[in-house]
């Protein structure tokens, strides 16, 4: 009983005077290449198919003065309404030690992605209206390092905003016009 309650308070005050945070991720860019939208008949139904590329810029920032952080995989891809619409891209694995930034700038491409109808009229009315709202998503695994010692994995989830807005509704889907609005601040899970 002894051992544990010690053990206890050792990891407490290491807690403490560590304060690990998870890394900062902002999304800096987003530049649509590709936005095209094309119906697929069979002989049983008619789908509608999305090919899209678009360029991003990532950048990472850890927080953490006595913490390092080790990204062995990081894998980004884009999405629409909850569906992902590119294949993922996967980032070389780096190290962030104390304070410093990464920059990555991936193309997530995604050549004919079949679309539920709903999610075909709901990006068309959003290009008529002259506003896309994407999500760039990182799905990876991370470890801290503390001086000498690295802990096990754990599972990395960030979710970035991309608004992306042209002068003026052209009446149909398309890349051109579309320009990224603002840097954003994502959502970090470890």
């Amino acid at each position: 009983m002894v051992l544990a309650l010690t053990v206890g308070v050792v990891a407490l005050i290491v807690y403490l005077v560590l304060r690990p945070t998870h890394p900062r991720f902002y999304l800096q860019d987003a530049s649509l290449r590709q936005l095209d939208l094309s119906n697929a008949t069979t002989s049983t139904s008619t789908s509608t198919l999305l090919s899209t590329a678009i360029q991003v810029t990532l950048a990472s920032r850890n927080p953490n003065e006595r913490v390092g952080v080790y990204y062995d995989r990081l894998d980004v891809y884009a999405s629409y309404k909850y569906q992902q619409l590119t294949v993922a891209a996967s980032l070389p694995p780096a190290y962030q030690g104390h304070g410093d930034v990464g920059v990555w700038s991936p193309v997530l491409a995604g050549p004919n992605v079949p679309l539920a109808p709903y999610l075909a009229d709901a990006l068309r009315q959003d290009c008529q209206a002259g506003y896309l709202v994407l999500q760039v998503k990182v799905d990876g695994r991370v470890r801290w390092k503390v001086g000498s010692w690295v802990s096990s994995h754990y599972h990395l989830f960030v979710t970035c905003p991309a608004f992306l807005v042209t002068a003026g509704g052209n009446g149909a889907p398309g890349a051109a016009g579309f320009r990224f609005q603002t840097t954003t601040y994502c959502h970090v899970e470890v």
